[in-house]
């Protein structure tokens, strides 16, 4: 039976179903009830179980930017002014379509950002709009030439099924 509480992690079961859905994002529950052998009942038992819980948060298509028209990535840190906290900052984040991803980090930034950019032109506009709120102190922006290695949980989730 699959761990229920969170931070619980998965167990075989769970692991070869993200696995099947991962390689495959169409294949279904029925697609993927005969590809493993496991009735679809206890397919998406273990799905909704697995949502529930947080570890799978999305069924939605993974987007290439570059493939959008946005070949540039860079990965900003931010220093912010701490007296409001990282809401307001956050919020004029959020409303900047090619920020992609924020993180809230230890050390001398206090945020981290992946925003996506058509050209070093554009880039520049994108920088001054992640600026351009008077709770932003200082940006230190470094460009991603190559990515070596894209985002990846499978290898994570079949080592959480067999420490």
């Amino acid at each position: 039976m699959s761990p229920t509480g969170p931070g619980q992690g998965v167990d075989a079961l769970d692991a070869r179903i993200i696995a099947a859905f991962t390689e495959d994002p169409a294949i279904g529950v029925l697609g993927a009830s005969r590809a493993l052998g496991v009735a679809r009942g206890t397919i998406q038992a273990r799905l909704d179980r697995l949502a529930a819980r947080g570890v799978i948060t999305s069924f939605a298509p993974t987007i290439d930017p570059a493939a959008l028209g946005f070949p540039v990535t860079a990965f900003c840190t931010l220093e912010i002014r701490q007296r409001t906290g990282h809401e307001k900052v956050v919020e004029h984040l959020g409303a900047i379509p090619q920020v992609l991803e924020i993180h809230q980090v230890t050390g001398q930034a206090d945020l981290i950002i992946r925003i996506v950019a058509r050209d070093n032109v554009d880039l520049g506009h994108v920088i001054d709009a992640v600026v351009d709120d008077v709770h932003v102190i200082r940006a230190n922006t470094a460009i991603s030439l190559r990515t070596h290695l894209r985002h990846r949980t499978s290898p994570l989730v079949a080592y959480a099924a067999h420490p």
